[in-house]
């Protein structure tokens, strides 16, 4: 069967491969593939070497952001022929740690896990593949091919569930929310502030393109300015750019009280005028709450598919953008002004 993989590090290596049909070992449900997402993560593994192939093998089947449609799975495995799945990126470490073995594998604390297309294991984005029930997420039909963004809004609903936990510590009652960055991350966080309730405000470069239409649809604000021109305190921030600098005023701006989730990671060497002092000052006198946060556990899987259950579909038919075939995924690589989100339509010659 065919395959899109890589050697992590040679981005021309990128191409169509053949491997033989997915192994038992991976799991008893066998999923005919879809859509498969690229996302930032895929640049870093093409460009920058990040992650690893399974031991022994030089290649890694890139492919984290999956939906599939099911061909075979045990009568007891609580799915069937013909529904549709996305499948869990990160896998519990073999010891395994304490967070690994209550579940809560994205909490992993020594580094042993492993994740498919990215980690040590090939990921989804060849014709078949099989999943273990317990890492394969329902899919509502309803969704069709925009269930392939299960994964992304997995890290943004566990995002909005460690703020809300957090606010929790002391009386918090948000009215107002920051997102920086309009990417495929930066308008699902957008998403699920506004399934929130809150004010919304996003802030993004861009100042023309699809991306400022897609705010302003979901009944939020649209800002092309840089944040601490922005005239809002914000009560919750989702930092999506991964640019310290951004970062940085974004706690500046935050209100006292409030809770700052980092999901973004900037690629290359970027030097900042950090000024860690002044940052430090204002998050202890303000009582803020800054946190990374990165991956997601099975119930944020279960979430964001809710959340996506209730989002308009036609504004989320809107994020994806480029369709490939798999013959053409490097293409994927390189990015467009306009991009949100590339997939690669695994059915496709």
């Amino acid at each position: 069967m065919k395959a899109i993989s890589i050697i992590p590090g040679k981005p021309g290596s990128a191409g169509v491969t053949d491997l033989p049909e997915p192994p038992s070992s991976d799991g008893s449900i066998l999923v005919h593939a879809r859509l498969i997402g690229i996302c930032g993560t895929d640049v870093e593994i093409a460009m920058d070497g990040y992650g690893s192939p399974p031991p022994g093998e030089q290649r890694l089947v890139i492919g984290h952001e999956s939906l599939g449609e099911v061909l075979e799975a045990p009568k007891d495995s609580g799915f069937q022929p013909g529904d549709l799945v996305a499948g869990v990126v990160r896998r519990p470490d073999p010891v395994p740690c304490g967070a690994c073995a209550a579940g809560e594998w994205d909490m992993c604390r020594n580094g042993l896990f492993i994740e498919r297309g990215i980690k040590g294991k090939h990921g989804y984005g060849s014709e078949r593949f099989r999943v273990d029930p317990h890492f394969a997420v329902r899919v509502d039909p309803v969704l069709g091919d925009v269930g392939v963004l299960v994964e992304p809004t997995s890290v943004l609903a566990k995002a909005w569930e460690h703020v809300e936990r957090i606010g929790r510590r002391a009386w918090f009652d948000p009215k107002i929310a920051l997102v920086t960055g309009a990417g495929p991350i930066g308008l699902l966080a957008a998403l699920l502030a506004r399934q929130r309730g809150l004010e919304t405000h996003v802030v993004d470069r861009a100042t023309e393109g699809p991306k400022p239409q897609l705010v302003r649809d979901l009944g939020a604000q649209y800002h092309s300015v840089p944040v601490t021109e922005i005239m809002v305190e914000p009560d919750i921030v989702i930092e999506c750019t991964g640019v310290g600098e951004v970062a940085i005023a974004a706690t500046r701006q935050a209100l006292p009280g409030a809770v700052i989730a980092l999901t973004g990671i900037a690629r290359g060497d970027r030097a900042a005028q950090a000024h860690p002092d002044e940052m430090n000052k204002r998050l202890v006198l303000g009582n803020k709450v800054v946190f990374g946060t990165v991956n997601a556990a099975r119930r944020h899987y279960d979430q964001a598919a809710d959340a996506l259950l209730k989002a308009n579909r036609d504004w989320l038919s809107r994020l994806i953008n480029r369709w490939l075939p798999p013959r053409d995924w490097p293409a994927a690589l390189e990015k467009h002004p306009d991009d949100i989100k590339v997939v690669i339509e695994m059915t496709a010659g």
